[in-house]
């Protein structure tokens, strides 16, 4: 009985209730899986089942075209026609001579012969002809065939087939627009000379090509039509088409300019899917429908699938959130109390009386929160203990520096017998001193800073008994701003030592200082000698320089204070070109609020 009580209250036994649950997971990743390999294939054979139409039908229209080039090239090359073609003139017995009747005949066993050869014709620029079936000559009188565009053409081609688009057969005596027929036509030639002496132009039934076209069907609202090389549409269901450019650039560009069998393009914001095929005599079958109505049912099983799955997840949700709510609720406390130590609060505590794991879980968490604290709070004094001690040694390795240069200087000019101008840097060294006495800490203002340099210069000045012009520009409201003391003195010092003595000339040092979005900048400019290329780019890796020794006791307090007063917030840089100066740029990001 115990054991069995003590199993219902384990936290595993409440996760395999949960895991049960999560078998719905698999359950809906198998019906999506199948949805999509079901989509990916069914897409695959849907479009492998309209390329093969495609080809089919390219096939079937290429054959009835063959017919018309097959029918064009035999009777082009029968010498009786080309012989009937000399002989023709105004006589009226002409009608009646054998060569008359041999074409009659020849032409109509063509026509009756093939089902594909809707009517023939041999024509004469002068008015006479022949033709097969309802032939009008008197239709043909009414034509001046040298004024029609195809008879032009063919001309121009001298012996080459021309074709042209689905049209009305405008020779038939049969009434107007009785036969709608495809035209090929050439010039027919005398093999001797070589001479134009008649057009021959075969029609190929155009009721049969659009019945090999119509009987297609892609989709509900899918077509298929053929173009020309330049991409006017020359076979087309809707005739008010024919001879007309392709307008979407889209399509246009699918079927003229790549040769993808398959493609994609928009109309209208629609996306469609087109194939297409080339064609004996150079013209192009093109199919078109939209893609959701090649994936149409692919999308109403999809739908079903979701809507099946969303009603299973919505059954697993309220269930799960039932169990949920009994197992979780004493984990939700606990990772609230985590997220509070996360945030600070170490005097967070929980409070789970549970007997299962959460429970012992709970105890071990205050117990571990406690011991936190106290590890934080000690680790805390000693930090700030070492912090404070590394800004002492900081303060205290520059203050020696500066009092080093200064005392330098007044042995030289003591030991130079200068005893006067000693006098007066010993006085510049009292009212400098006397003005740092009176500041505690290590923070001051930057008024104090540059009153400190102003003060420095004029000891710098009496040594080496030169003018060093100090240039100021400091952006109103800056002046109160708090700042780490002896910040910009080192590099005053260093460009008046470095950069502006070793040139043995009189000096100007610029100081600049803005605050704007990014922070506090200081800029301070010199037109002393420069610095090297190779040293320059030491200086400025500035952490890798104080660990290797490469700043000097100045520059390294400068990052050390940088670094200990600003954490990452700072940015320190030089710009320096040999014989004209130097740029110091440091912005600090973060600075201290200005005093009252």
């Amino acid at each position: 009985m115990l054991r069995t009580l003590t199993i219902s209250k384990s936290f595993t036994a409440k996760i395999i209730v949960v895991l049960l649950l999560v078998i719905l997971i698999p359950t809906v990743f198998t019906s999506l899986s199948f949805y999509w390999v079901s989509d990916s294939i069914l897409k695959k054979n849907v479009r492998e089942s309209t390329l093969q139409i495609a080809e089919q039908t390219a096939d079937s229209l290429s054959f009835i075209l063959n017919v018309g080039i097959d029918t064009s090239d035999f009777i082009s090359s029968d010498p009786n026609i080309q012989r009937a073609a000399l002989q023709v003139n105004g006589d009226p017995t002409y009608e009646d001579n054998w060569n008359y009747q041999y074409i009659n005949t020849l032409l109509n066993n063509y026509v009756y012969s093939n089902s594909f050869v809707k009517i023939v014709y041999l024509l004469k620029e002068e008015g006479k002809g022949w033709g097969s079936g309802t032939f009008s000559d008197t239709e043909l009188k009414q034509i001046r065939l040298s004024d029609e565009d195809w008879v032009k053409e063919v001309k121009r081609k001298d012996g080459e087939l021309v074709w042209q688009g689905l049209q009305y057969d405008h020779f038939s005596g049969g009434g107007e627009n009785t036969d709608l027929v495809l035209p090929v036509g050439r010039v027919l030639k005398d093999f001797d000379t070589m001479n134009n002496i008649g057009l021959v132009q075969v029609h190929l039934d155009g009721q049969s090509i659009l019945g090999t076209i119509r009987k297609l069907k892609l989709g509900n609202t899918g077509k298929f039509f053929v173009v020309d090389s330049e991409g006017r549409i020359m076979i087309d269901s809707n005739l008010q088409m024919i001879n007309k450019r392709v307008q979407n650039p889209d399509l246009y560009s699918s079927i003229v300019d790549n040769d993808r069998v398959e493609f994609e393009f928009e109309m209208d914001g629609i996306p469609y899917y087109g194939v297409k095929q080339l064609l004996t005599n150079g013209w192009m079958l093109v199919g078109t429908v939209p893609v959701n109505e090649i994936s149409g049912q692919l999308e109403q099983l999809q739908t079903r699938i979701l809507l099946t799955s969303a009603l299973f997840s919505m059954i697993a949700v309220g269930i799960g959130l039932f169990v949920a709510g009994m197992v979780t609720k004493p984990v939700k406390q606990l990772t609230q109390s985590m997220l509070r130590v996360q945030q600070g609060d170490l005097d967070t505590r929980t409070d789970i009386r549970t007997a299962d794991e959460i429970g012992f879980l709970s105890k071990q968490f205050n117990k571990m929160v406690h011991e936190i604290g106290n590890l934080m709070r000690q680790v805390e004094n000693e930090q700030n203990e070492k912090h404070h001690a590394e800004l002492r040694a900081v303060m205290h390795r520059i203050h020696p520096h500066f009092l080093f240069n200064t005392l330098s200087t007044l042995r030289w000019l003591i030991d130079s017998g200068q005893n006067s101008r000693a006098s007066e840097v010993l006085s510049a060294l009292n009212h400098l001193l006397e003005a740092n006495m009176g500041k505690n800490g290590v923070m001051i203002t930057v008024d104090e800073e540059l009153d400190i340099i102003r003060k420095y210069l004029i000891i710098l000045e009496l040594r080496y008994e030169k003018n060093f012009h100090l240039e100021l520009d400091v952006q109103p409201g800056t002046e109160k701003i708090m700042i780490p003391r002896m910040l910009l003195q080192p590099l005053v010092e260093n460009a008046i030592f470095h950069g502006i003595v070793p040139k043995n000339t009189a000096g100007r040092i610029s100081i600049t200082i803005r605050k704007g979005a990014e922070g506090l900048e200081f800029r301070v400019e010199d037109d002393g000698r420069g610095i090297g290329e190779e040293k320059l780019r030491q200086l400025n890796e500035a952490k890798a320089a104080v660990d290797q020794g490469g700043t000097g006791i100045g520059l390294r307090h400068i990052y050390d204070t940088l670094r200990l007063y600003y954490d990452q917030n700072w940015e320190c840089s030089m710009v320096s070109v040999p014989g004209q100066g130097t740029t110091v740029h440091i912005l600090l990001k973060k600075p201290i609020e200005t005093t009252s």
